[in-house]
């Protein structure tokens, strides 16, 4: 029969054993915690990661430390449950109070990193809302971006069935879809929120071009053929002045001295070479139209018409010529009038500023009247060079421009 004694024994040894079970369940409770804390902190920090990699690096290096420190507790937590077996019903109320002690003082350990864990998930949290805001924005734009590529790819098939060549803007459609791939792969394809945004709006305005482009086909066809025909009878026009360019110029250098006409030798047998070049442009244009090469041939009838431009206004240099020689051989002082009243105005602006006018323009004025009135002494001997006269009046009227742009300048600058 037991006493007292072993009662008060017995009652201390289970007292202790309930402190000691009550402990190393709040140390399980305190570990579950942290734990859990721990990965959905490591779930968040992985998200960060992937919307701004260069942001989330300083954050991932905070929690490498919280996690370090973590796994250290938790390791330790293992080692005081490994160590005190509280089944074990021969321990003594001494091993009892101990296993309580190293387990309340885990728990501590372990509450206290929870709370650093949390403390920095809350830290972390506003910038994580704001990148989840702006995640908002992808679906749509990724939409957008998808439904840029199916339109494009509608219109590419549309222009193929009609016969076109849609090369190009099939080109530019699989980079579109190449750039969408790269969305569609794993996370944000490794280019963060801000460049999958960027990645989306790019793929939307190549699609975008490419559709147009795509549309532009059948509308370009009409257009090219209907400057095919136009520049055809282009051709026949500018062809058909080469005659008279050659009268042109035989009038010239049968009527006037060779300063006349100097500049023009040749004009003929350019424009013929410039005919003929046209020619050949319209030729590979007919051949990328029976190719259905639209582009590249509304390109050779872009070339086609520099040619005929270049042969047209070499042309109008020739007949313009001996328009303004005859005029002025048939009345050399008929262009000094206009000359005359362009320096005249001149004077009388800058005799109108305050205080009269400035010497220097005076100077300037006063012999532009001089070169005027020396330019007919120019024209001498059967065959006068009316066209260093012509030059002569015009820089003379340039000059006086001059003068009222520099007075007008000067009028500005002092209001």
């Amino acid at each position: 029969m037991r006493g007292p004694g072993d009662q008060r024994r017995r009652g201390r040894g289970a007292q202790a054993a309930a402190a000691a079970v009550e402990a190393r369940e709040a140390a399980s409770a305190a570990f579950y915690e942290m734990d859990q804390a721990q990965k959905y902190i490591d779930g968040r920090v992985t998200v960060f990661e992937d919307l701004d990699a260069g942001a989330a690096a300083p954050a991932r290096r905070e929690f490498a430390a919280l996690t370090e420190s973590a796994d250290a507790a938790s390791m330790a937590y293992i080692s005081v449950l490994d160590a005190h077996d509280l089944d074990d019903q021969d321990r003594t109320p001494a091993e009892l109070d101990a296993a309580r002690r190293a387990f309340m003082a885990s728990t501590d350990r372990l509450r206290q990193l929870t709370e650093n864990l949390n403390g920095f998930a809350e830290r972390l949290a506003p910038k994580m809302a704001q990148l989840e805001a702006a995640l908002d924005q992808l679906p749509p734009r990724l939409t957008a971006a998808r439904d840029a590529v199916a339109a494009a790819d509608a219109a590419i098939t549309a222009a193929r069935d009609a016969g076109m060549d849609a090369s190009e803007p099939a080109a530019e459609l699989a980079r579109a879809k190449q750039a969408l791939a790269q969305l569609g792969s794993q996370g944000l394809g490794g280019l963060g929120l801000d460049g999958a945004l960027k990645k989306a709006d790019e793929v939307r305005a190549i699609a975008g071009a490419a559709h147009e482009a795509a549309a532009e086909l059948p509308q370009m066809a009409e257009k090219v053929r209907n400057s095919l025909a136009s520049v055809r009878t282009r051709v026949d026009v500018v062809a058909g002045r080469t005659e008279p360019v050659r009268q042109a110029m035989t009038v010239l250098l049968r009527g006037y001295a060779q300063a006349c006409w100097q500049d023009l030798r040749g004009a003929p047998e350019a424009i013929e070479s410039g005919v003929t070049r046209a020619r050949e442009r319209l030729n590979e244009a007919s051949a990328h139209m029976a190719r259905t090469e639209w582009k590249q041939a509304q390109q050779a009838l872009t070339a086609a018409r520099t040619e005929l431009n270049a042969a047209d206004r070499r042309a109008g240099q020739v007949t313009g010529r001996v328009a303004e020689l005859e005029a002025v051989a048939a009345d050399p002082t008929k262009p000094v009038e206009s000359v005359r009243f362009a320096v005249r105005d001149a004077q009388r602006l800058a005799m109108a500023q305050p205080g009269g006018a400035a010497p220097q323009h005076v100077r300037v004025l006063d012999s532009l009247v001089e070169r005027l009135e020396k330019a007919p002494d120019g024209l001498t001997g059967a065959h006068p060079d009316y066209w260093a006269y012509l030059q002569e009046l015009e820089s003379i009227k340039t000059a006086a421009g001059d003068v009222v742009t520099r007075i007008r300048a000067e009028r500005a600058a002092s209001s």
